[in-house]
């Protein structure tokens, strides 16, 4: 009764939304990444004569997650095929690029029709869910299948936790059908335990985020995107990443001011979205700026008589890129969005900034910020001072980034602690690839 209860509100949405889904889809050209596949549940696995464990990771941050604690699950279970799913079409081109040799489809939507289709064809050992992804139907329609879920890496933000809270009678009757939680931190525990996880099932292993970190700035992919930016070895490099429309500009008008001082400075833009990469090269064009684009240009000379503004306009790559940086602002941060992943420049032990809008990062930022590891500033006026200040005193620069690169390498080691939660919960995992 739940479950079409459910569908029906669904539904409703669904028609509610489907005016704006058409504009997008007729005017816009941005259909609904996978809709057939999310409405029917339809999923295609390559080796269904293996034992599955299925990954959801709902976009490209999540996606980004799964890396080393795949390989590290495939290292001990080398037989077993392993699905990942993502809900945005991001996230699936990430998805596919990140891993060719796994299956990749897209998550049901929460129909009781979609998400039994979908379990019945995977039939996966197991469900792991990335972060936070809790649908209703899909939960009781794995434990009426027996099916184990375990949410991984789990967090839940106050506004998240608020918002769960005004359906407390729903998520306490469904959320037993988790069967177990890996959290980030005790504050998160306590939160899915307030909801109606039991106790016993919440296991605190901290943030598998930590342990894909790099912290080599030599590594492979770091030096061919020097290689094809052209970025001299004496330069000094600002990377503006995971950006949202007017803190690119705000980075522009920053390198404009400062370059005047410091001419050796190079300026390296990553939107967030792809559907932004042609509005940031038109933005950088309408200031009169050069700029040299990755997915369309080819490698620069070391030496050019004028300094372009580079655009890093591809998915999958701002984690090396990172590795160039200096100085870096991560984005999301003087808008609304509530932030951006810090933890990449700050293990490759660059200069972090960011704005004061942090709200999905809040443990980490108060941590950095504790560490003396990152600054916050409130607005663009505010970043040009900031990164002028640093690239003048190279001392400081140097000791921020330190300790940001510090303070990373204190915290890894959860994907063993995730690891071991979810061999707990499928013990017959090794049997049934026997």
């Amino acid at each position: 009764m739940l479950g079409w209860c459910l569908n029906a509100v669904y539904l409703s949405v669904l028609l509610l939304a489907s005016p704006f889904l058409l504009y997008r889809r007729v005017v816009q050209k941005k259909p609904v990444a996978g809709l057939r596949d999310k409405l029917t549940g339809r999923l295609a696995r390559q080796h269904p004569d293996r034992p599955c464990v299925w990954f959801h990771a709902v976009s490209v941050g999540e996606v980004l997650q799964l890396p080393t604690l795949i390989a590290d699950f495939v290292a001990t279970h080398p037989h077993h095929e392993i699905l990942i799913t993502t809900t945005t079409g991001t996230g699936f081109d990430v998805a596919k690029q990140k891993f060719p040799q796994h299956t990749i489809g897209y998550w049901p939507f929460d129909f009781t029709w979609a998400v039994t289709c979908a379990l019945q064809t995977v039939r996966p050992e197991m469900v792991a869910l990335v972060e936070l992804e809790l649908w209703p139907n899909f939960l009781l329609a794995a434990r009426s299948m027996k099916i184990p879920v375990a949410l991984i890496n789990g967090r839940i933000s106050a506004n998240s936790f608020r918002g769960y809270q005004r359906l407390t009678a729903l998520w306490k009757r469904v959320l037993p059908a988790l069967t177990c939680c890996a959290v980030q931190t005790e504050e998160y525990a306590a939160r899915l335990i307030a909801l109606g996880v039991p106790a016993d099932r919440v296991t605190v292993t901290g943030n598998i985020k930590f342990d894909r970190v790099q912290s080599n700035r030599r590594n492979p992919k770091t030096e061919e995107l020097r290689r094809f930016f052209g970025i001299a070895e004496n330069e000094l490099v600002f990377i503006a990443g995971s950006t949202q429309e007017t803190e690119e500009a705000a980075a522009i008008t920053t390198w404009e001011t400062l370059r005047v001082e410091v001419p050796q400075l190079r300026l390296i833009l990553v939107p967030r979205h792809k559907e932004r990469f042609e509005d940031v090269a038109q933005l950088i064009t309408s200031r009169g700026q050069n700029v040299i684009r990755r997915s369309t240009s080819v490698p620069q000379p070391l030496a050019l008589s004028s300094q372009p503004i580079l655009l890093l306009d591809t998915l999958g790559e701002l984690g090396a890129c990172w590795g160039l940086a200096d100085v870096a602002f991560v984005g999301g941060s003087l808008t609304n969005r509530g932030g951006q992943n810090m933890l990449e420049p700050a293990g490759y032990g660059a200069a972090v900034l960011f704005g004061p809008n942090t709200r999905n990062f809040k443990d980490i930022v108060d941590q950095l910020l504790a560490c003396d590891a990152a600054r916050v500033v409130q607005n663009g006026e505010e970043l040009t001072a900031a990164v002028g200040q640093l690239l003048r005193d190279a001392d400081e620069r140097h000791r921020l980034g330190t300790a940001a690169r510090e303070f990373v390498q204190t915290q890894q080691g959860a994907t063993a602690k995730t690891l071991a939660v979810m061999a707990e919960i499928t013990p017959n995992l090794d049997r049934a690839a026997a």
